[in-house]
C-alpha cells in the first residue's frame, strides 16, 4: 500500500498510463506513481476520471472518495475481491463469539473516552465529570456511557451549548474528518479480507460500514483535537487539506511513536485477529502529542 494522500480540488482529467496516474489541469500535467498512492480524494464535481484508472487503483487497494457539490464526502470505491479473501475468513466473521465482540466493544469505548478526556486536558479543561462517567463503564457499555460523555464532552471542547445536531461549520468539519477516518479503516478491513458491513456493535442495515464505525471510535478525538485548535468561520480547502493530512500525524500508539495511518493498520489487523480468536489480548493505548500540526497534506491539486 502507498503512502501519499492526493486531493483533487479543481477541474481536472485523471487517467492511467504505465503504472502512473496522470492528472491534467489548466496548470499543466502531473504524473504520480500508482504504487505511491494510498488515498485519492476527489473534492470537486468538475473532475473526470477514467475507468482504467479506477480499475488500477482498485487493484492496489487505493481508496477513492468522491464529494458532492458542497465538497462533502458522498461515496467511495469499495473493492469486492481483495486478493486473499476466502470463504474461511467470511465464516469466521459470521461466527465471531458474542462474548469477544462485547469485550472488544467495551475496550474500544474505554479507549475513546480516555482519549476524549486527554484531549480536554490538553486544552486545560477540567475533566472530573467525564472521569466519573468513565469509571461507570460496564461490559458492552449497556448504559450507553459513550453517548452520555459525548453530550458533556463537545460543549467543553468547543463552546457552551455546542450540539452535534446542528449544521455549524465545526460539525461540517468534524463529519468530514470522521469520514476520512472511516474510509481509511474500511480500506484496512477489506485488505484483511473481511466485510465492512458486519459489525460488533453498530448494526444498521442501511450502513455498509458497521465494522469500520465500530473500530474507528478511539481515533475520533484526534479530529476533535485538531479542529479545537483551529480558528475558522468557513470550511475552506485549507481545513480539508489539514483533515486529510492528519493521517500523517505522529501519535504514540501502544507505547510506540508512529503515524496515524500506520496506527490504524495495526489497530484494525489486531482487532480482527482478536475477534477471530487468533489473538488473546486487547491493547488500545493512544497518546496525542502536545502539538497541533498546521496541515501535513502530501499532495493536492
Amino acid at each position: 500500500m502507498g503512502w501519499r494522500s492526493i486531493i483533487i480540488t479543481q477541474h481536472a482529467k485523471l487517467s492511467y498510463s504505465s503504472r502512473t496516474m496522470i492528472v491534467q489541469t489548466n496548470d499543466g500535467i502531473n504524473q504520480i506513481p500508482i504504487d505511491d498512492i494510498s488515498l485519492l480524494l476527489i473534492s470537486t464535481t468538475q473532475a473526470v476520471i477514467t475507468t482504467a484508472l479506477i480499475s488500477e487503483l482498485s487493484k492496489k487497494n487505493v481508496k477513492i472518495i468522491f464529494t458532492d457539490d458542497t465538497h462533502k464526502p458522498i461515496s467511495e470505491t469499495y473493492g469486492y475481491y481483495p486478493n486473499h479473501r476466502s470463504a474461511g475468513l467470511l465464516r469466521e466473521q459470521l461466527n465471531w463469539e458474542i462474548g469477544r465482540s462485547q469485550v472488544l466493544w467495551t475496550k474500544v469505548v474505554a479507549s475513546k473516552l480516555i482519549n476524549q478526556i486527554n484531549v480536554l486536558k490538553l486544552q486545560n479543561v477540567k475533566t472530573s465529570r467525564l472521569e466519573d462517567e468513565l469509571n461507570k463503564l460496564e461490559l458492552n457499555d449497556i448504559t450507553n456511557g459513550e453517548a452520555v460523555i459525548a453530550r458533556k464532552y463537545f460543549p467543553l471542547l468547543f463552546e457552551d451549548g455546542f450540539s452535534r445536531r446542528n449544521g455549524s461549520v465545526i460539525n461540517t468539519a468534524l463529519n468530514y474528518g470522521y469520514s476520512i477516518l472511516l474510509s481509511t479503516i474500511n480500506q484496512e478491513i477489506v485488505s484483511n479480507g473481511y466485510l465492512t458491513y458486519i459489525g460488533i456493535h453498530h448494526d444498521n442495515e442501511e450502513n455498509q460500514f458497521n465494522l469500520a464505525s465500530d473500530l474507528m471510535e478511539p481515533f475520533r478525538p484526534i479530529v476533535d483535537f485538531w479542529l479545537a485548535n483551529k480558528k475558522f468561520n468557513e470550511f475552506t480547502p485549507d481545513v480539508k487539506y489539514g483533515l486529510v493530512g492528519l493521517l500523517s500525524l505522529e501519535i504514540k500508539y501502544n507505547g510506540k511513536n508512529t503515524l496515524l495511518r500506520n496506527a490504524i493498520t495495526i489497530h484494525v489487523r489486531n482487532r480482527l485477529k482478536y475477534l477471530s480468536n487468533k489473538e488473546q489480548n486487547i491493547k488500545i493505548e493512544m497518546e496525542l502529542l502536545d502539538e497541533v500540526p498546521n496541515h501535513a497534506i502530501n499532495d493536492n491539486v
